[in-house]
């Protein structure tokens, strides 16, 4: 179980990541969907997107020619459990954690 939550939250510490799981979050998208508002190369951000497979947090699906993404919002269940034992945290729903990627890409990066 550890080494699913080192992956989970691995992936959960990059911005981009985090971003594209917010997109996520609304449907699921072709890779050059992904991509598209993204300043940087197909290539990179299909390693994003492999990272973020790799954790469980999305599937990837070859339909025809085209390759989709989709978010797997159970795979933070466990991630949401672990929190939970600090006594902190409420549990992971998608609303909350629409609202926490939000202003966390909306958080201002000089801010302590």
């Amino acid at each position: 179980m550890t080494s699913a939550l080192d992956l989970t939250f691995a992936a959960l510490a990059d911005p981009t990541r985090r971003a594209i799981l917010r997109m996520l979050l609304e449907d699921d998208m072709a890779v050059t969907d992904v991509a598209e508002p993204f300043q940087m190369s197909l290539a990179a951000i299909s390693k994003h997107l492999q990272v973020l497979t790799e954790a469980g947090l999305i599937s990837q699906e070859k339909r025809g020619r085209v390759k989709w993404c989709k978010l797997e919002p159970e795979s933070l269940r466990a991630a949401s459990v672990w929190m939970q034992g600090f006594g902190q945290f409420d549990p992971i729903d998608l609303d909350a954690f629409e609202r926490f990627l939000e202003a966390e890409l909306s958080a201002d990066p000089e801010a302590p």
